[in-house]
């Protein structure tokens, strides 16, 4: 099972900061993901960026049980 982590809106439409999910692909971890947590954690994964293992990644990328797949929604902020 991949870890997937989840950051800002991904992580409140989800309730958690981290699950773990079958897949042999990035997608299929992702779609588990959204099978799980419903249309608000799909509209925020649409908007934000995956990566495995700190880089970003197609979602076709093969992944292996000891990958960390990370969903990052665009962030914003300043002064």
């Amino acid at each position: 099972m991949a870890i997937l982590r989840l950051f800002a809106q991904a992580r409140e439409a989800a309730g958690t900061g981290s699950a773990s999910f079958d897949g042999s692909t990035v997608d299929d971890v992702i779609r588990a993901a959204i099978a799980e947590y419903g249309d608000t954690f799909a509209a925020v994964v649409k908007m934000s960026k995956v990566w495995v293992n700190g880089e970003e990644v197609p979602l076709s990328s093969a992944i292996s049980d000891k990958d960390e797949v990370a969903v990052l929604p665009p962030v914003s902020g300043g002064m």
